[in-house]
């Protein structure tokens, strides 16, 4: 397969030329990604407190397996590892509390439902129809 022809960084006075799907050179990248996360609010003010922690650890041992719908529909038996709000809470605190908006995940399920379903990882949330 070809590779992508250079192209300049897209950082106004930047000459460096990047190859790739990034748009930015390796310095504007990385200074990129840290503003991003220095404007993003930490965990604990999202929400995940201690007390988080907790209801997080109870809520999987009380449901060990992982309750997607995809292992449920294969028959599929993986460890759960995360809490997942079946509707995103978007700093709704009584959805984020609401446990019946719970649900037990594996880490792997959760990535997929948070990209493909949730708007994750820079895709398009799905409509809610």
């Amino acid at each position: 397969m070809p590779n992508r022809p250079f192209r300049p960084c897209v950082h106004p006075g930047c000459a460096l030329l990047v190859q790739g799907k990034e748009p930015y050179c390796p310095e504007h990248l990385k200074a990129r990604r840290r503003r991003e996360n220095e404007a993003r609010p930490t965990t604990a003010q999202r929400g995940y407190s201690s007390r988080w922690r907790k209801a997080r650890e109870a809520y999987l041992r009380a449901h060990p397996l992982c309750m997607c719908d995809q292992c449920a529909a294969l028959g599929r038996v993986l460890p759960a590892t995360v809490v997942d709000h079946v509707v995103p809470h978007r700093g709704d605190q009584r959805l984020f509390w609401d446990q019946s908006n719970w649900q037990a995940m594996s880490k792997p399920c959760h990535d997929r439902k948070t990209a493909t379903h949730d708007g994750g990882f820079g895709n398009v949330r799905a409509s809610s129809t």
